[in-house]
C-alpha cells in the first residue's frame, strides 16, 4: 500500500494507511501510518462492530493532521475484543 500511497502523494492528495503488518509498513516506506496489532484482513476491527470499526477510521484520518515526517507509523493503543469504544458515529 505504501507504494501507491506514495504516486497518490506526489498527485498532492495526502493518504494514510491502516496497517496490522507493520514490519511491510515500514519496510515500504508509507507516508503516513497507523498499526493495529490484530488479526489479518481485519484492518478496522471485527466485523459489524461499529463503535470499533469508527473509532480506528476517525484515528486514521487524525493522522493525516498529525503526522509531519513522512514515513511515521502510530502504534495505536486498540485491543482486539478488549478494548471499550465511544459512538463515533453520530
Amino acid at each position: 500500500m505504501g507504494l501507491v500511497q506514495r504516486v497518490i502523494e506526489e498527485a498532492g492528495i495526502p493518504t494514510v494507511s491502516i496497517s496490522i503488518t507493520r514490519k511491510y509498513t515500514a519496510e515500504v516506506k508509507a507516508p503516513r501510518a497507523v498499526f493495529l496489532r490484530w488479526p489479518m484482513g481485519h484492518p478496522l476491527g471485527e466485523p459489524f462492530h461499529v463503535k470499533q470499526q469508527a473509532t480506528v477510521l476517525m484515528r486514521a484520518l487524525k493522522a493525516l493532521e498529525e503526522i509531519q515526517e513522512p514515513g511515521t507509523i502510530i502504534d495505536l493503543p486498540y485491543r482486539w475484543r478488549r478494548h471499550e469504544y465511544i459512538d463515533n458515529t453520530s
